[in-house]
């Protein structure tokens, strides 16, 4: 039974989502602190752009920072030109790219699948674990995944509207922005989706209605300039590369080799690749089995009754297509965990379509079963969490969780989520709360959804899993506020200003990244010991950059100069700098990071 089917219930299911979209995104915006690395880095290479006011070449602490494309700088700028520089204003160019997201599947769901299959779409959007975990930090692929999606549903209403020019022009626009948000990767996305449809279909033959000449025109208009700008601005040599080189060939085609110089970067093994969609699509991957026997059920039945192309059915080939051209391409391709963020909404809004349509035509023992192993796969998970409560039940609490991290591999390890990996029995000591508030949802939750759905109460079976979801996110950001001060240098950025003057200079020992969110909380420059690495390494290489990079040698001399040093040194750098330091004083330290002073 449809239980959408007065406009009452409708807004009071759109409001429940935006509720529970408020509760994980929004309230989670203004904390905790910006982290090292990645995070603090793009958000630096953002205030540059306006204190410099240059919106063409990013800097990061002075130095050409050429990797990236500029989209989400361009928006992070404007943020703070708005709401100041603070972490509010650097997370909301991504909360609102996800809202829009929602949005997007609440709109596309109803109108291809129905109207309880466009509310399971934007509930899956709002609280899948992958789209949390990936939006704490400042990465890009929110807003490309909008843009990728945004074109896709404009493609499918350019096939149904063959008299209608917008939808074919926006979908040129978007997937020009999706090129200024990260590169080529959306051009490859969209174009071998687009061109797997079309040969499959044989909608092809309808080529004349794609305006091919004016949308090029005007994919060109909006991509190219800045592109041609940074390459006149970034110019290469005879000696020295420019521009070009290193954007195309060496962050493209050389990355996706595993060439790219420097390799800074790690990928995953295949097995794990594949496994962890697992993890990013939880808890609606386990609805996976009912989604293939949906999808094959829906397949072999538009072949027999030779069903013609249609919004519905446009719309779960281009998901099949755009999902498989992402997952496959980034299994051959160098990977970080997120690459595959693109591919998410594809994946729920086929997941929502599956889950929608077995409710609606009453399917228990299907339902029930695949509730059955999901209910069992999360108490599974909470009886882990009680064991590592339990666990810790001897130690005291500490404040600064890096306190009881075991040794961490910072310096080796590349991926994104690879500080999971440090988490001992211990750590529990310093997530009680976060860990009882996950338990109780799990189990209760579990609970709540299994009972309702051999009620045969489908829909609220499916909205208590949704919310036992929401509160474990809440608890999950509970637990990285504790993660804070081993994440982020802020701590120690906040103690250095406090005596920091004028005149004095502030040293990162080894890669920038280690210590990134001094350069963004102090807002200065800092020197770098064997720091030419990394994002520093090209920019480095340009006459103009800045006399920020030293050698051991150099350190030790301004050390022993008359000049004030804070020397920050990450934890596996540590022994390195005390037998090169032996004079040296703890200024401040904060989960096993330290800052030195020579004076």
């Amino acid at each position: 039974m449809d239980v959408l089917t007065t406009t009452s219930s409708r807004r009071l299911a759109w409001a429940a989502i935006f509720v529970l979209f408020l509760a994980v995104y929004v309230g989670s915006a203004f904390s905790p602190a910006l982290q090292d690395d990645v995070d603090t880095s793009h958000a630096e290479a953002a205030r540059e752009m306006i204190t410099r006011g240059d919106y063409v070449t990013l800097h990061i602490n002075g130095v050409r920072y050429l990797e990236k494309a500029p989209m989400m700088y361009w928006l992070v700028a404007g943020s703070y030109r708005i709401f100041g520089v603070n972490e509010f204003a650097t997370h909301l160019p991504t909360i609102i790219a996800m809202f829009l997201l929602v949005l997007l599947g609440v709109v596309w769901g109803s109108r291809a699948f129905g109207r309880r299959a466009g509310i399971y779409t934007g509930l899956f959007a709002v609280t899948g674990l992958g789209y949390f975990l990936f939006t704490r930090v400042l990465f890009p692929e929110a807003i490309l995944s909008l843009l990728i999606a945004a074109a896709f549903y404009c493609l499918v209403l350019a096939l149904e509207r063959p008299d209608s020019r917008w939808p074919w022009y926006a979908g040129y626009a978007l997937l020009a922005l999706g090129v200024l948000t990260k590169g080529l990767v959306a051009l490859v996305v969209i174009g071998i989706t687009l061109i797997a449809y079309l040969a499959i279909t044989g909608e092809w033959r309808r080529w004349r209605e794609f305006h091919l000449f004016s949308g090029m025109l005007l994919f060109f208009v909006i991509a190219a300039p800045w592109h041609i700008l940074a390459g006149l601005r970034n110019p290469g040599t005879p000696d020295h590369h420019g521009f070009f080189w290193f954007y195309f060939v060496n962050e493209h085609y050389l990355r996706f080799l595993g060439k790219r110089i420097p390799k800074d970067y790690n990928k995953l093994p295949g097995y794990l690749y594949w496994a962890l969609h697992l993890v990013w699509l939880f808890p609606w991957s386990l609805y996976l089995p009912l989604g293939f026997r949906r999808l094959i059920a829906d397949l072999r039945r538009s072949r027999r009754d030779h069903t013609q192309l249609d919004f519905r059915v446009r719309t779960r080939l281009i998901a099949i297509l755009w999902a498989s051209v992402t997952l496959l391409f980034f299994a051959f391709s160098t990977n970080q965990e997120y690459y595959t963020f693109p591919a998410y909404f594809a994946l729920f809004l086929l997941l929502a379509a599956a889950v929608a349509g077995e409710e609606d035509e009453g399917r228990q023992p299907w339902l029930v079963a695949t509730s059955a192993v999901s209910v069992a796969v999360r108490l599974i998970f909470a009886a882990v969490l009680i064991g590592g409560l339990w666990s810790s039940r001897h130690v005291p609490f500490v404040p600064d969780i890096g306190e009881v991290l075991a040794q961490t591999n910072l310096d080796t390890d590349t991926l994104s989520m690879g500080h999971i990996l440090n988490l001992t029995a211990q750590s529990f000591a310093a997530l009680r709360f976060p860990t009882i508030l996950a338990v109780v949802a799990l189990v209760f939750g579990s609970l709540a959804e299994i009972i309702l759905r051999v009620k045969r109460k489908q829909f609220a079976s499916t909205w208590a899993l949704a919310i036992t979801m929401a509160v474990f996110l809440l608890a999950a950001h509970v637990a990285l506020v504790r993660f804070d001060p081993f994440l982020s240098s802020r701590v120690l950025a906040t103690r250095i200003q406090q005596q920091l003057q004028p005149e004095d200079r502030l040293v990162i020992y080894g890669d920038q990244s280690f210590g990134s969110s001094l350069l963004f909380y102090i807002r200065r420059p800092i020197f770098l010991v064997n720091g030419r690495s990394s994002s520093m390494w090209f920019g480095s290489t340009f006459p103009d950059a800045p006399h920020i990079f030293l050698e051991d040698a150099d350190l030790v001399r301004i050390w022993n100069s008359s000049t004030r040093v804070y020397l920050f040194v990450p934890q596996h750098e540590r022994p390195k700098v005390e037998a090169l330091l032996p004079a040296r004083q703890v200024f401040a330290e904060s989960s096993g990071k330290v800052v030195y002073i020579n004076h």
